[in-house]
This record gives structure tokens, sequence and C-alpha cells, in this order.
């Protein structure tokens, strides 16, 4: 891979990550068109590394806070007023609980079918039939009528079960979990920031078991340019993604991307066989 390649795929990445269209699905029809079958694991970390160095920098007050409020947890002060109390009047900690809960589901999916999963990256026409169905969840937000409610136990696991459907290339991390919160009548700009935070433990999870290999196969000399150039790709892309992203959900646009998730869908089934 050459460096022009790896800052095409290093941009898509990060767009694709944040941008409700699906990265994974996007990444295995670039590596098609492209012809680069293997794009080697070493570039698939520091991609992942890029995106989620986006995500701390947009969210870095909001992750300051949740780490606060974990250290807080084991506080004199804490113990004396007891977890229940802490729980109802720290909405950081509520957020981090509800983070680590509705993280559990990808956790388990993506370990218990891992297999699976790894076949149906393998496939662009499957990519394709499931940004169709990315383009159906982001369409049905048009019909979401005043959701203006709070983040809940309840509709933040629910967020993390459509993060777990979303390991299939194809289906939209972003899209499916806003949408989830939206449909649950979540404020839209509050459902969008769980998602980005979401995406942290989910990101960071991804690239460490994939950093595992990574070690097992050492990174060329050769290699470090091409790798730079995409991990700094992603970051940026992945930077403008998410502001983007945050200001159309906030009017209330997220179903703007369907358009653009069909069309990809379809003209892939037919003219990739």
């Amino acid at each position: 891979m050459d460096v022009g390649k790896a800052i095409i795929l290093g941009i898509v990445q990060g767009l694709t990550e944040f941008l409700p269209i699906s990265s994974s699905g996007h990444l295995v029809l670039g590596k098609h068109l492209l012809g680069l079958q293997e794009q080697g694991i070493q570039f698939e970390v520091f991609v992942h590394f890029g995106s989620l160095l986006a995500v701390l920098t947009v969210f870095s007050r909001d992750i300051g806070n949740l780490v606060k409020a974990f250290f807080a947890f084991f506080s004199a002060s804490t113990r004396a007023k007891g977890v229940r109390a802490y729980y109802h009047e720290n909405a950081d900690f509520r957020l981090l609980l509800f983070i680590i809960m509705a993280s559990v589901p990808a956790a388990i999916i993506g370990l218990a079918l891992q297999d699976q999963i790894e076949t149906a990256f393998g496939s662009p026409r499957f990519a394709c039939s499931m940004l169709i169905v990315t383009a159906v969840i982001l369409f049905l937000t048009l019909f979401v009528k005043k959701a203006d409610g709070s983040l809940t136990l309840r509709n933040t696991l629910i967020m993390g079960l459509a993060q777990a459907v979303a390991i299939l290339p194809g289906i939209s991390r972003s899209g499916s979990t806003i949408s989830a919160g939206l449909y649950q009548k979540v404020n839209g700009r509050e459902a969008a920031r769980f998602s980005f935070l979401l995406a942290v433990p989910a990101v960071l999870g991804a690239t460490a078991l994939k950093a595992v290999e990574l070690v097992e196969f050492g990174i060329g000399g050769d290699m470090f340019m091409q790798l730079a150039a995409g991990m700094i790709a992603a970051y940026v892309s992945g930077f403008l993604a998410i502001e983007s992203l945050l200001a159309v959900v906030g009017r209330g646009k997220l179903y703007w991307f369907a358009p653009y998730c069909l069309l990809v869908g379809v003209l892939g089934l037919i003219f990739i066989k």
C-alpha cells in the first residue's frame, strides 16, 4: 500500500466511523475498489487509533468528568453516603455506568461470533445489503416527534444492543445507536453525545485486540509513513465528522444520510459481483 491509498482509506475510516454511513461497510468496499483485499493488521490498528483520538479530542471535557466520577466513587465521602445516593446525585457517574452497561452486548457478540463476523467482512455484497438496512433505520427517524427525553438505564441499554448489531459490516454504529435513542424520544444531541462516548470502549477494545496481533507481526520501517499517514487522515476526518454530525442531529436531520446509504448499497449490489 502506498501513502496515497493509506490517506484515502484513513479518510474513509475517519468520516464513516462517526457519520451514520458505516465505516466497516465503506472499508470493505474501499478495499475492494482499490484492490486491497488485505490491508494488514498494522493499518487497522493505526486508523482505529486515529479515530479514537478524534473522540478523545472533541469530548475531552466529558471524558475528564467521567474519569473524575470514577475515582470519586472510591472516596471516603462516597462510601459514607452510599452507592445509591452517589448514583442519584452525580450525573457523570450515572453516565459512566450507562456506558459500561451499554458496552456489554457488543463485547459479548464480538467475542462469541468473531469468526462469523470476519467472514461477513470478506463479502462486499453483504456490506451493500446492510447499507440498505442502515438507510431504512435512518429514514425512519424522520417520523420521530418531540425527542426531548433524557438518558436512562433502559434506553441506553437498547442503544447498546443497537451497537452490538452494528458489528456487521454495512450497519452504521453511530446511525443505529443514535436512531435507537431517537426512537425512544431521547434528545438528539444527548443521543449523539452518548453514541460517541459509547464508541470509546468499543473502538478501544477493537484496537486493543488488533494490537495484540500487531505485537506478533511487528512494524516494518518501510511501513511507518503509510501507517502514520493513515492515522493522521483518520484523526482529522474523524474530528470533522463528529462536529458535523452533532450539528445535523441537533437540527433533527439524521435522515439526510439515508439516501446516500441507499444509493451506495443499491449500486454496490448492481455492479459488484
